[in-house]
């Protein structure tokens, strides 16, 4: 099903340290480079209930264990119903996932949405192992083009949102019993977040960066982490004197996308 020119594109997303934010402002440019008005919302601060379903919807989000964060399925989870209204979906890996496009697809569905197409697109590593530049850059250029090309087959009406049962439900339910194992009190506090007092300047972006408001800070004081980490990795990563210890990243090295003032404006 084509999208009609002049017609209306809202895309709500969630970036962790830039990724996702890229994808999707590349594919806003070429939806209106062929006349389509879109605006891009920040999943974390937007209240499902009040999406317009005369306009054609996306997600998009960033792939974590598999899977993605409790917020954006709670999101999904909390859409209206609806009699028909275009969505499509895109996230973004640094390599498998199996377990977001099938289920995700069934919730939408049963809610009433016409589900028009799903893609997946590789984008640099920014847990565990942290690549060169040049080839982080390599695969951001290869990423945008995916999704220049995958925003043209939704304009096309060629775009496809599949499933695979089995698979896909099975690895679901894995990723899931991962991320809720993470939100155990001892495994947040193994892999708090605290700053280096050394390197912390007290700035606060932390704090502002924190999708889940999960970071408080008292005046005077440094940065204080609670326990409802999602492990999105922005402070970590956007942290402006990499005050944060980056645990879980390769021989201490960072990597984002883009640079804080792009999720705090």
């Amino acid at each position: 099903m084509k999208i009609e020119t002049e017609s209306n594109i809202d895309i709500y997303y969630f970036s962790g340290t830039g990724n996702t934010l890229l994808v999707v402002k590349k594919m806003q440019e070429t939806f209106q480079d062929n006349g389509v008005e879109v605006e891009l919302h920040k999943i974390e601060d937007s209240d499902p209930l009040k999406i317009n379903l005369e306009h054609t919807i996306g997600i998009a989000f960033p792939v974590a264990i598999l899977s993605t964060y409790h917020f954006v399925w709670d999101f999904i989870h909390s859409l209206p119903p609806s009699n028909g209204t275009k969505i499509f979906m895109v996230d973004t890996l640094g390599g498998f996932s199996g377990g977001v496009v099938g289920p995700m697809r069934e919730i939408i569905k049963k809610k009433g949405y016409n589900t028009i197409g799903a893609k997946e697109i590789q984008m640099p590593l920014n847990v565990f192992y942290v690549e060169d530049g040049k080839t982080n850059q390599n695969k951001i250029e290869k990423g945008l083009e995916e999704a220049h090309q995958y925003a043209l087959r939704i304009l096309n009406g060629e775009s496809e949102w599949g499933r695979v049962p089995v698979l896909s439900d099975a690895v679901n339910k894995l990723s899931r019993g991962a991320l809720k194992l993470a939100d155990l009190d001892f495994h947040q506090k193994l892999f708090i977040f605290d700053p280096e007092p050394e390197k912390c300047k007290k700035c606060g972006i932390c704090v502002d960066l924190c999708p889940v408001g999960n970071i408080q800070m008292m005046e005077g004081k440094y940065p204080k982490h609670g326990l409802n980490c999602e492990y999105c990795l922005r402070c970590v990563s956007l942290c402006l004197r990499q005050a944060m210890p980056a645990k879980f990243n390769y021989k201490g090295k960072t990597y984002h996308a883009v640079k804080a003032k792009e999720f705090l404006g």
